[in-house]
């Protein structure tokens, strides 16, 4: 009876350790056996985020929280209709992929409704950034809140992102600043160029649904308004609001027809002495509607260090552009997408604006006005644009 006894009790304990040593097991295999790579610091290791099936997308993912290295990035551009954004399709892909990640590079040819469906399909293709050059920065609100919701970071790209909380920070340069330098450029320029005034001048603004073109209005006419109210600028056509003197979709054509119907309406017996122009594009057609008229060439400026622009100046056909450098803006952006892959969240930065919704963190870059007397200077490090410069 005794040792019937003991087995039982022997027999109990080790069914017991048993037990235990199966218990201690499951735990053990719970966590990782060492730290992650840095790359995957702060990736969620929970169980519902072992799959991608599995993982739990119904909220934005946590400030600092990183991602995996070779992770897919969209790019959202607006539209590859000048040269700028040509480039920053190029550059996004190269520089993309030569940091290892797998970019998806698309543009919406200015629809607003195609812009969002390609949004959706990069949250669909598992995007852990989405970078978005809006057409319209108030018409994406609901596609980003559904790429926040899926964890997805979002950064805007040249441009502002209005009315929603959905938006991490915006790369861009400084657009009232770039205003000022076009306001400014051209009052030295009608100075350099006509002698003394008073000037005849028109106004071009740029397209209104993007939010940088009344910035680069307002810039430029914090500079031209008290030289207006002076008298010394003579606004000919009286039109001076942004909006009338907006051009729909930055389209060339039309602000070459504005331009025709300014000209023949108030100038058959005037001289035409500078055109405020917000890029290189209109610029250049503002230049083809004063020669088709039989007008000297005024002073116009531009924005965006175009290619034919550049020639134009050196040639001292165009009075001067403003350069925003591409590549500065892509790496600048690719650095944020690094900082964001590794947990360290989005850089700091003293510049913010408020969208509507929230003040949203800018990394605002500094551009720079380029006339004939300075062009070599500006692209001594451009080999394509000191090319043109012969």
């Amino acid at each position: 009876m005794y040792r019937k006894k003991v087995l039982t009790l022997i027999l109990s304990a080790t069914l017991a350790m048993t037990a235990l040593s199966a218990c201690g097991s499951a735990r053990e295999g719970s966590a990782p056996a060492e730290a992650p790579a840095a790359n995957e610091a702060a990736a969620d290791t929970s169980a519902d985020a072992k799959t991608d099936n599995a993982q739990d997308t119904s909220e934005a993912a946590p400030a600092g929280a990183g991602f995996e290295a070779g992770a897919t990035i969209g790019i959202s551009l607006p539209w590859l209709g000048t040269q700028n954004w040509k480039e920053a399709e190029t550059m996004f892909t190269e520089q993309l992929t030569e940091a290892g990640y797998n970019p998806i590079v698309q543009a919406a040819d200015q629809k607003v409704p195609q812009q969002q469906q390609q949004i959706e399909s990069m949250i669909e293709n598992g995007a852990k950034a989405i970078v978005v050059g809006p057409i319209d920065g108030t018409q994406l609100g609901s596609v980003l809140e559904q790429a926040k919701a899926a964890g997805v970071y979002v950064i805007g790209y040249d441009r502002l992102i209005e009315n929603t909380e959905a938006v991490d920070g915006v790369v861009q340069f400084g657009s009232v600043r770039t205003g000022v330098m076009q306001g400014q450029a051209l009052l030295d320029g009608l100075k350099e160029k006509k002698g003394e005034g008073p000037y005849n001048v028109e106004l071009f603004g740029g397209g209104p649904a993007d939010p940088n073109a009344p910035n680069f209005f307002k810039g430029a006419m914090s500079v031209l308004q008290p030289e207006i109210d002076a008298g010394n600028i003579v606004i000919v056509s009286g039109q001076t609001d942004f909006t009338q003197c907006a051009t729909e979709d930055w389209d060339n054509s039309k602000a070459q027809k504005r331009m025709d119907s300014l000209l023949a309406g108030n100038y058959s017996d005037k001289e035409i002495d500078g055109v405020l122009s917000p890029n290189d594009g209109i610029g250049r057609a503002i230049i083809t509607s004063c020669e088709d008229a039989g007008q000297q060439i005024p002073v116009v400026t531009g924005l965006d260090a175009e290619n034919e622009s550049v020639e134009w100046v050196w040639q001292g056909k165009q009075y001067c552009t403003v350069a925003k450098p591409t590549q500065d803006l892509v790496a600048k952006t690719v650095e944020i997408i690094n900082s964001l892959q590794a947990g360290n969240g989005m850089p700091a930065t003293d510049v913010s604006t408020n969208n509507g919704k929230i003040d949203v963190p800018i990394y605002e870059l500094d551009p720079v006005v380029v006339t004939k007397d300075n062009a070599k200077e500006v692209f001594a490090n451009d080999p394509d644009r000191m090319a043109l410069l012969k």
